[in-house]
């Protein structure tokens, strides 16, 4: 296991973002989430991944781990979700409106992740601004290569999540570009 980032990062409007250099760019949300189960972590548009967080805005604890296989799940969050993610060229962890971001050193193969979260509910409730405040909501990103699978929601617990995957539900999957065309742009 490779553990990319292990720290507090700065969300806005309740997300935060995996993006890689030759994804298409999408309108909005429900191109992310369309046609999933989950409404935690929307990875329907090729090469980028859209995380939702209990913060509206502040900083949040994060972790993101590259795994050679699948790891065991970790019951002790509060929300677990998993998707099916590839990505298109180099991808990175990315703050809401091109703050700072990480790159995750990952293979141009196809991946299952796992997004865990605790504490969503009292972020949800909070507003919290500063660094001096105590974290509220802590989230947990696992990469480990995987053929694509359905999206499943593998445990929740919290009225912030249910809100989240109630809304995606319906969403008809998005129409995506040609991504293959687009990874081989120079």
């Amino acid at each position: 296991m490779r553990t990319v980032l292990d720290d507090e990062v700065d969300v806005s409007y309740s997300q935060i973002y995996v993006e890689s250099r030759h994804a298409s760019e999408f309108d909005d949300v429900s191109e992310a989430f369309g046609g999933q189960r989950n409404g935690l972590c929307g990875a329907a548009w090729p090469g980028v991944m859209w995380l939702a967080t209990g913060l509206y805005y502040g900083r949040v604890g994060f972790r993101v781990e590259v795994h050679r296989k699948r790891p065991a799940v970790d019951l002790g969050w509060e929300e677990i979700v998993e998707a099916s993610y590839r990505p298109a060229g180099d991808a990175s962890l990315v703050e809401w409106g091109g703050g700072n971001s990480w790159d995750l050193g990952l293979a141009d193969t196809d991946y299952r992740v796992r997004y865990s979260a605790s504490g969503m509910d009292r972020a949800a409730a909070a507003y919290r601004r500063g660094d001096r405040e105590p974290v509220i909501d802590r989230y947990l990103l696992q990469f480990w290569p995987c053929a694509p699978e359905p999206d499943v929601v593998v445990k929740q617990t919290a009225r912030a999540a249910v809100y989240w995957h109630e809304r995606v539900s319906t969403l008809p999957p998005p129409v995506v570009p040609d991504v293959g065309r687009q990874a081989r742009r120079p």
